[in-house]
């Protein structure tokens, strides 16, 4: 999958090498602002089970 996203860049391999980095940048900023708080509430790390007595 990556070779295949690698060949199909325009440019040379610098060229190639700075839209790749701005691809990754763009996936993390999208999975941080949408995609992570979207799923919070239907993950399961707040549910606590010990009870104080």
């Amino acid at each position: 999958m990556y070779g295949w996203i690698w060949r199909h860049l325009p440019g040379n391999a610098w060229v190639r090498a700075l839209i790749s980095l701005v691809l990754i940048l763009a996936v993390v900023y999208v999975l941080f602002q949408y995609v992570f708080p979207w799923a919070e509430p239907l993950l399961p790390f707040n549910d606590v089970t010990v009870d104080n007595q």
